[in-house]
């Protein structure tokens, strides 16, 4: 190994390989390689060709790949580099050389120097006790790590560190019995033909592609890991003290279950802890974080700003409880906030979180609660707006970056947050245009919902329009409806042909007006929720008898005014629709002023 030292970050796991689960594997391994050089030699010399050549015939073992990161050194000194991944593997082949080492000195071997370059780098590069060492473990195992890889062998001792030393010298010892041509053999095997990849990151490397190439199905370190290894490096190496402190108070928390858990769908579930730490780096760069390659990013966002490790630890814990609080995970938020927090939580629009996260991190005394207020509820009513007119959601990213721009920007200059951010949205044009209170009539009367939307979406809408109209209403029944676990029901039958026969004389009328009424069947107006006491088999009867139906159905606001319709025609079906469409208007209302949720 080179003159270099190998430091495992301070808190990655503990080092947890064990005699059954990997040492007597490994040695296995380095036995097999060394009886397949010890005959390729001998077949050499009764052949009378040249021993060198035996060596090179044997093919050597490969035990995988490690992958560092290049840490700033003192010039003349050390080279330092983090092992990010393979910590276990590097420390094991360590402790592998300091067992075979104790049998070289005991059998006063003069392979003694070579293999000790294994593990210690000489004497003209210390300029501090651990710079000895070629690697250097975690903060809580340096006091145990000197001794393990000291030439005083310990008796005793329950850590594996000695344990495994203990293990690889007696495996070393049963070995030697077969005398020294056996032991210059495994001292060669391990020398020259057990291999180890290290793979040094460079600046443009990304650890985060590099991992997922290496481990292929199994389960790589986070980027939340990562960047871990990454901050409390930097702290250690800039002489911060308390660690464990700085760990206990603001890093701990993301090793909790809940933070682990993934959320969002498809290519773009993530953990939690990700979603977190691209949404900081998004909100305090103003330029989109790419959660795949979040590594490298924060790490190049560290290396432009040099902020220390104390100070992003604790922006990091300011965004973790303004997290929490946007999720409905943390301490209680204002109800004109907690609606619309859940409603986007709901919907998993996750490219707006870095704005939400970033608004409640400011003061109070620089951003007032009704501003605060004002400017999430606009960003809730373009969002839902553009829901609920069927607008694409492509480019929200690249848009809600946009507005975080703006709004840091009047933050810099003193002027108001709310209004840059509301100027913002309503500045939207084509792909993130702020629909109108016309566009959702227009896309209410003549788009099709049912079979277009999904039924979270549709259950969504118009459980909205319902929860609101529940608001308006004084005289409401008292309920809290879970509406997602409700049904979708058609006003108008999905197969009405055989009770809502069409009025119209001659075929091509006939066959115009069932163009013209099947058109209607999956638009909004004709759409409704019922719950479970909903009586499935009468959905195709006639109107008279569904009527009554749904009048049974009257605890759901949505409802009340359809029961007392006497026949449900194409008429009323865009005049319900019209109604739909004023209210979803007053919920998410394209206006400056507060909208009332």
């Amino acid at each position: 190994m080179p003159e270099r030292r190998y430091v495992i970050p301070t808190f990655q796991r503990d080092y947890e390989w064990t005699e059954e689960g990997q040492w007597r594997l490994l040695f296995d391994d380095l036995t097999v390689v060394t009886e397949r050089l010890s005959d390729a030699r001998e077949q050499a010399l009764a052949a009378g060709k040249p021993v060198a050549k035996a060596d090179a015939s044997v093919t050597p073992h490969f035990l995988g790949a490690v992958v560092c990161d290049q840490l700033p050194s003192a010039a003349g000194g050390l080279d330092v580099r983090a092992v990010i991944d393979g910590q276990q593997r590097l420390t094991t082949l360590q402790l592998l050389v300091r067992g075979v080492l104790d049998v070289l000195i005991e059998l006063d071997s003069k392979r003694v120097h070579q293999v000790r370059n294994l593990i210690e780098n000489p004497e003209w590069m210390i300029h501090e006790d651990h710079d000895r060492h070629k690697l250097w473990p975690r903060r809580k195992d340096r006091d145990v790590w000197p001794i393990a890889m000291a030439d005083t062998a310990p008796t005793g001792g329950d850590h594996l560190y000695l344990k495994a030393r203990r293990f690889f010298a007696n495996s070393t010892r049963t070995l030697a019995d077969d005398g020294g041509d056996t032991v210059n053999a495994l001292v060669d095997a391990l020398l020259d033909l057990f291999k180890l990849v290290v793979i040094d990151l460079e600046d443009n490397d990304d650890a985060q592609v590099i991992f997922e190439v290496l481990n292929g199905r199994q389960t790589p370190l986070t980027a939340a890991d990562l960047v871990k290894n990454l901050l409390f490096l930097r702290g250690e190496f800039a002489d911060e003290q308390e660690l464990e402190k700085l760990y206990d108070l603001y890093w701990s928390q993301f090793d909790e279950d809940w933070w682990k858990q993934t959320v969002g769908v498809g290519h773009a579930a993530r953990g939690r802890r990700d979603v977190l730490l691209s949404s900081w780096l998004t909100a305090v760069t103003g330029d989109e974080a790419n959660v795949g390659h979040l590594y490298k990013e924060v790490r190049s966002y560290l290396d432009r700003t040099e902020r220390s490790t104390t100070d992003v630890l604790r922006e990091l814990h300011r965004y973790a409880l303004a997290y929490r609080a946007i999720t409905g995970h943390g301490d209680p938020v204002p109800p004109a906030l907690a609606r619309p927090y859940r409603r986007i939580d709901d919907l998993r629009i996750q490219t707006a979180v870095p704005v939400l996260l970033w608004l409640r991190t400011i003061p109070e005394a620089e951003l007032p609660a009704p501003d605060h207020e004002r400017a999430v509820l606009a960003m809730e009513s373009w969002i839902f707006r553009r829901l609920v007119v069927g607008a694409n959601t492509r480019g929200y990213a690249k848009f809600f970056v946009t507005v975080l721009r703006q709004g840091r920007s009047a933050h810099e200059r003193g002027e108001p947050i709310a209004e840059a951010i509301i100027a913002t949205l309503a500045a939207g044009s084509g792909q993130t245009a702020w629909p109108s209170d016309a566009d959702i009539q227009t896309s209410f009367a003549n788009n099709r919902y049912y079979g277009w939307f999904s039924q979270e979406r549709l259950r969504f809408i118009l459980g909205t329009i319902d929860d609101r109209l529940r608001q308006e209403n004084p005289h409401a029944e008292p309920g809290d409806f879970d509406y997602q676990r409700l049904q979708i029901e058609h006003l108008l039958p999905q197969r009405w042909q055989d009770h809502w026969a069409v009025e119209a004389k001659g075929p091509a009328e006939i066959e115009l007006a069932q163009q013209r009424r099947g058109a209607y069947v999956d638009r909004i107006g004709n759409l409704t929720l019922v719950t479970g006491s909903f009586n499935a088999s009468l959905s195709n009867s006639s109107w008279e008898t569904k009527r009554k139906a749904i009048a049974d159905q009257s605890v759901l606001q949505l409802n009340r005014p359809i029961s007392s319709i006497d026949g449900w025609t194409e008429a009323q079906i865009d005049s319900r629709a019209s109604e739909l469409a004023e209210i979803v208007c007053r919920v998410w209302p394209k206006t400056n002023e507060t909208p009332t949720s």
